[in-house]
């Protein structure tokens, strides 16, 4: 009945050390599915414990790459962050973003707020992106 136990206990440390070590930092191609079609971001994230720092890079309309940067957290498998970016009329607008981490290289989520969060009314459910590693 110890050895039992113990090999239990030892898979659950295991198990936690996994969800511990998560770590994101990194280069990660992001992809959000809109009602318009997809949308792909370059993001850079930089993890220090539970505290994120993010920085999101696209090509604008025009043709020129817009940086973006913000904060989140990590913790376990979920993971959130918010940034803040000018809007056309020259206000601020702040999108959250929110999701899970699948695995080391693999997230996924829904985001609400800034200029896509009210795509398609208030019935229609938040955008969905997904993110894949593209370095460490």
């Amino acid at each position: 009945m110890k050895k039992i136990a113990l090999l239990s206990l030892s898979v659950f440390v295991l198990v936690l050390a996994a969800f511990a070590a998560v770590n994101v930092t990194g280069a990660w191609e992001y992809t959000m599915t809109t009602p318009r079609g997809e949308m792909k971001s370059d993001i850079s994230f930089v993890q220090d414990g539970e505290k994120l720092t993010v920085t999101m890079t696209r090509a604008g309309r025009d043709g020129n790459v817009t940086e973006t940067k913000g904060e989140g957290t990590v913790k376990g498998n979920e993971i959130m962050w918010k940034v803040t970016r000018a809007g056309r009329d020259g206000q601020e607008m702040t999108t959250t973003y929110k999701g899970t981490i699948v695995d080391d290289n693999n997230m996924k989520g829904t985001m609400e707020g800034g200029m896509m969060g009210g795509m398609g009314g208030e019935n229609q459910a938040p955008p969905e992106w997904k993110a894949v590693r593209k370095a460490k």
